[in-house]
């Protein structure tokens, strides 16, 4: 069996604080599993940007290098912590970074659990773990974060700008296909297996009718043994604070999904606790956190990494997958088991600053998964 290669990036912030806990899970599940793996540390962070003389007030120099994204189209995984420095204006990192690496890896779905963890609180009254409960796939390549428009007459009274919503059949229809097949392996794996599709066909008539027609002649022609249904985004988000367990599998376009996991993160436990997969099935993908570098609190041990591990279980299930590598798959299964076993312990400020420390929470995920089962040891580098 061919080892897993996993590029690390730690970034910013709290970054390289909740990935360190997130690889120790890897190294844990790894030894139970005989998983072999690979590790390679790319420094893309704020810092480095800085160092290399970028200009912190506007984009002057590339944040990661032509050279570097071809090096990192060679791994099977990438592992990113947070973006966001202090000293580098808000959205240079994100853009120079994120995006750039989404779009230049093609990583055309992203993957965003909507999970109630046991024990974890909700601000949602009246509602558990069996209430909150879906996954959310968002078109991750297209849209009006493809930066398409622009501005003329800036600074002045007349000044006009543009942004572009654009959508293609091809990009529209392989990011349902994913959809329709996370909905029949949740089907399988005893959830209901249920696929909306969140728009507003009733307004943005060109896209949505694009997203809409492909959504029904595929699932129709397909999928047929897939249950569809069809909401407006507005009714998406009323209904994820009403009556969340509506929802098994949504998929959307991209800027509407920005807007819903983000909401989903909320009414599941906070920031602290949504992970997230950047997803090219025949590619590489790179899995993170969704929170950002909360400087206030770097270096304070008081970050939750709870988020980070079940980035990691994601990447190894996700990956391991996609590349038939079982021990990946189930490295993953105990990294997330343990995760889920863990959280009932977990105290603080709506799970986004805790009490016990974050080694202290990579320390009881650790103990966890090694009371679960053992194996062989990773070739870790």
């Amino acid at each position: 069996m061919s080892a897993l290669r996993i590029a690390v990036i730690g970034g910013d912030g709290i970054g390289p604080e909740v990935v360190k806990q997130g690889l120790g899970a890897l190294a844990a599940a790894a030894g139970a599993t005989g998983l072999q793996y690979s590790l390679a540390e790319f420094d893309l962070g704020g810092d480095n940007y800085l160092a290399r003389g970028g200009d912190p007030r506007r984009p002057s120099i590339p944040v990661v290098t032509p050279e570097e994204i071809e090096t990192l189209r060679g791994f099977d995984a990438i592992y990113l912590g947070a973006v966001g420095h202090t000293r580098v204006a808000p959205g240079i990192m994100e853009r120079g970074l994120l995006l750039k690496l989404r779009f230049e890896l093609d990583q055309y779905i992203n993957l965003r659990p909507v999970r109630l963890f046991p024990g974890v609180p909700s601000p949602l009254a009246g509602k558990g773990p069996e209430d909150i409960d879906l996954v959310v796939i968002r078109e991750n390549t297209e849209s009006l974060y493809l930066g398409m428009g622009g501005t003329a007459r800036e600074g002045t009274p007349r000044e006009v700008s543009t942004q572009e919503m654009l959508s293609t059949r091809f990009g529209v229809e392989r990011c349902l296909r994913y959809a329709f097949d996370t909905a029949r392996r949740r089907r399988e794996a005893g959830k209901p297996g249920r696929l909306t599709l969140v728009h507003k066909t009733n307004v943005l008539t060109h896209c949505g009718g694009t997203w809409f027609r492909a959504f029904e002649e595929l699932g129709e022609r397909d999928y047929p043994d897939v249950e569809r249904n069809y909401h407006h985004v507005d009714a998406c988000c009323m209904y994820l604070v009403t009556s969340p367990e509506r929802y098994d599998v949504v998929v959307t376009e991209n800027m509407f999904g920005d807007i819903i996991t983000d909401l989903g993160a909320a009414v599941s436990g906070g920031m602290g606790m949504a992970a997230s997969g950047n997803i090219n099935p025949s590619g590489v993908g790179m899995f993170e956190p969704v929170h950002g570098s909360a400087p206030d609190i770097a270096g304070r041990n008081r970050a939750n990494p709870m988020a980070a591990i079940v980035s990691m279980a994601m990447l190894l299930e996700e990956t391991g997958r996609n590349r038939a590598l079982p021990q990946a798959v189930r490295a993953g299964e105990l990294v997330y088991a343990a995760a889920l076993a863990v959280s009932p312990r977990l105290e603080g400020e709506g799970m986004d600053r805790l009490r016990q420390g974050t080694q202290e929470v990579g320390r009881m995920v650790v103990e966890e998964i090694g009371a679960t089962g053992s194996g062989g040891a990773a070739d870790e580098k």
